[in-house]
């Protein structure tokens, strides 16, 4: 019979482990000449991508404090301020807003990138955990996020099936945090798209200063998806971690 862990080779005798899995528990380097499937350990990716959502988290905590800092520029001007020290503090209020649109495009880039290759892995390791659990290809891991329409809800589709196939457990843990992290960055991309347009479109002191409400908004947005992001990230790989240092199910009748 078949390895019950990575489904390639050959258990051993009276056993339900081939000699590779056997050796050590957890996720091991694949043998010269191994299959292309094979486990292989998410947590420094893991890691280093949570790292990354904090780090814009963070961006868009400094977002908000330069968007609040514009708002109370732009009410002192609506107030009837003027003068050397009002200009100064417009001029500055422009620069942070510029660092922190530029710091958000930045991080969105490096943690979009590093996310879907962190994903990638964890579907792989999915597979071996169920090789028939997976309701879309692998290449959805990917085109998933950049095909209209079916990035609604494909990418969702995805990592519940790595959730399921992941889970510790007989029966497969709840979705809220995966509900909580989609619903979050669709409502932030969408409702941040048309607040940044309507913003960059801003030509007086009162348009301006509503937009900028209406940007912290959108940065409040973004700052919780980036952390339920995290969250994510953090469970998953903790889950594929665990399974894979438990070791296959023994049938009872072994």
């Amino acid at each position: 019979m078949l390895c019950t862990r990575c489904h390639h080779f050959e258990a051993a005798p009276d056993g339900v482990l081939c000699a590779q899995c056997a050796a050590s528990p957890g996720f091991q380097a694949p043998p010269p000449g191994a299959p292309k499937l094979w486990l292989r350990s998410p947590v420094g990716l893991g890691r280093a991508t949570a790292i990354l959502l904090a780090v814009t988290a963070a961006v868009d905590v400094f977002a908000l404090g330069a968007d609040l800092y514009l708002y109370d520029v732009t009410g002192d001007i609506l107030g009837g301020g003027a003068g050397a020290a009002v200009r100064d503090r417009s001029d500055l209020a422009d620069t942070l807003t510029d660092a922190a649109g530029v710091a958000q495009g930045l991080m969105l880039f490096v943690c979009a990138v590093v996310f879907v290759i962190w994903l990638w892995r964890v579907r792989r390791n999915a597979e071996v955990f169920a090789p028939d659990g997976h309701r879309k290809a692998r290449a959805w891991v990917i085109a998933g996020w950049v095909v209209p329409i079916a990035s609604l809800w494909y990418p969702r589709r995805v990592v519940v099936d790595i959730w399921d196939a992941s889970s510790t457990r007989e029966k497969p843990e709840g979705h809220g945090l995966i509900n909580a992290w989609w619903t979050l960055w669709l409502i932030s991309n969408t409702v941040g798209q048309v607040l940044y347009a309507a913003f960059d479109e801003a030509d007086t002191a009162q348009r301006i200063h509503d937009s900028t409400a209406q940007m912290m908004a959108a940065d409040g947005l973004d700052l919780v998806a980036a952390l339920l992001a995290a969250a994510l990230v953090l469970r998953l790989t903790r889950m594929q971690d665990e399974k894979a240092r438990r070791g296959p199910a023994v049938p009872a009748g072994v």
